[in-house]
């Protein structure tokens, strides 16, 4: 693979990660899974509480509007306290946000706004904790294992998050409305329990000394603006950001109103609305594995041409065939594409990005490519209910066909290869 030699040696040999990364790794596929079984459970109790699909996409709207909002000092605050201990707190906090829905929904006091409520916590939290994740990741593994680490990960986030706890929320929210939430609560709980064993990671050197109070502000003011600087002068990241925003756009505007379009297009009952968010992750979870070989094979700059074509079929497919089993197909396919993009973005970012400067310039990537999600979700609403929920995958093949072109662009001038040489 082109630019990547070491990466390859890594992912082929499959090297020991260590005790640490292993321990890391059991605290995030827990709170994936509690994740998966929310983000069925929460669409489904917000189609009994409302039937407006713009109202029903305001929950994927609560929880991603915190990327926009809070990415940018998140990214600070990644890079001045201890990632382990703080992530650990996180999801402490996330813990009894869930636990007070659980109750509400016990008493029989749930509401829309409640909801919204609770996942607007979460986002947040989940805001600081994905920036924190993949910043701790490289404290923890050697370079050459970068992307041996993160298709490990990604492949348990994946299988967690889209698969085994879709397919429970579902199921559990059949059994009794109140029980996927009571569950996504206790797999918070086991997470923190987990991170807070793990020992205290050493302050990157540029924190080491406190700022005086006087300067604190200043300072937290400067902090914020140095990661989207860095982040604007990098052609190659600035270019990616955008891209996965235009990508992100889509795909969340796709979820958003997925169980409008299992109900009412699929004739789908709740069950099967699960079943079609585990599809995408059955896709995320075979992958995963296969997207390092991928990108050796293809090289990294013609692999993000791929993502962005599967994601135009599946589109396609969504729009003009909206049979269950196409519908299947279509996300399988989807989801092998975001693998792969994570698999190589994420390891780039990893690669090229100072560790002192992780957190700053990761939160101004985030900004834009998280930003667009909250956006997404309420354009595909507003589309979902003027046209229906299939133009809103429509919409999203006419976009993703615009990033391909793109992306093209860039593999013919071989930007990621020509910029892996420069930092090496």
């Amino acid at each position: 693979m082109s630019g990547g030699g070491a990466e390859s040696t890594a992912v082929a040999g499959k090297p020991r990660l260590g005790s640490g990364f292993n321990r890391f790794w059991l605290a995030a596929g827990l709170s994936g899974a509690g994740d998966g079984i929310s983000l069925a459970a929460a669409p489904l109790m917000a189609s009994k509480l409302t039937d407006d699909a713009r109202l029903i996409a305001g929950v994927t709207m609560a929880l991603t509007l915190p990327y926009v909002v809070f990415g940018i000092p998140a990214g600070v605050l990644v890079d001045r306290f201890d990632r382990r201990r703080s992530m650990a707190v996180v999801d402490f906090v996330r813990f009894g946000a869930v636990a007070t829905f659980t109750l509400a929904v016990l008493l029989g006091q749930p509401s829309l706004a409640l909801l919204y409520l609770v996942f607007f916590v979460i986002g947040t939290g989940e805001t600081y904790f994905r920036n924190a994740s993949q910043a701790l990741v490289p404290s923890l593994v050697p370079r050459e294992a970068l992307m041996h680490a993160n298709g490990r990960l990604v492949a348990t986030q994946n299988a967690t998050t889209q698969f085994i706890g879709p397919m429970a929320g579902a199921a559990l929210f059949l059994v009794a409305a109140w029980l996927p939430f009571g569950v996504d609560a206790m797999t918070f709980l086991v997470s923190a329990v987990l991170l807070s064993t793990l020992r205290p990671a050493e302050q990157p050197e540029a924190f080491l000394a406190a700022p005086s109070p006087k300067g604190a502000l200043k300072g937290l003011l400067g902090d914020m603006t140095t990661g989207a600087k860095w982040l604007w002068r990098h052609r190659l990241l600035r270019n990616l950001a955008a891209m996965a925003g235009s990508l992100n756009f889509v795909a969340s505007g796709a979820m958003a109103v997925l169980v409008v379009y299992a109900h009412d297009t699929l004739g789908l009952n709740d069950f099967g609305y699960g079943a079609l968010l585990a599809a995408e992750a059955a896709g995320a979870v075979l992958a995963a594995p296969f997207a390092p070989a991928l990108v050796r094979r293809i090289g990294r700059d013609h692999a993000l041409v791929v993502v962005a074509a599967a994601h135009v079929v599946a589109f396609l497919v969504l729009w003009l065939v909206p049979i269950w089993w196409t519908t299947v197909l279509a996300f399988f396919v989807a989801a092998c594409g975001a693998v792969t993009w994570d698999v190589v973005v994420v390891a780039l970012r990893q690669t090229l990005i100072p560790d002192r400067l992780q957190g700053r310039v990761n939160s101004a990537y985030r900004l834009v490519a998280w930003g667009a999600i909250p956006l997404g979700a309420g354009a595909a609403g507003v589309v979902s209910h003027a046209f229906g929920p299939p133009a809103v995958y429509g919409f999203g093949a006419a976009v993703m066909a615009l990033v391909m072109v793109r992306m093209l662009v860039g593999a013919r001038r071989r930007w990621i290869t020509n910029a892996l040489e420069a930092a090496a």
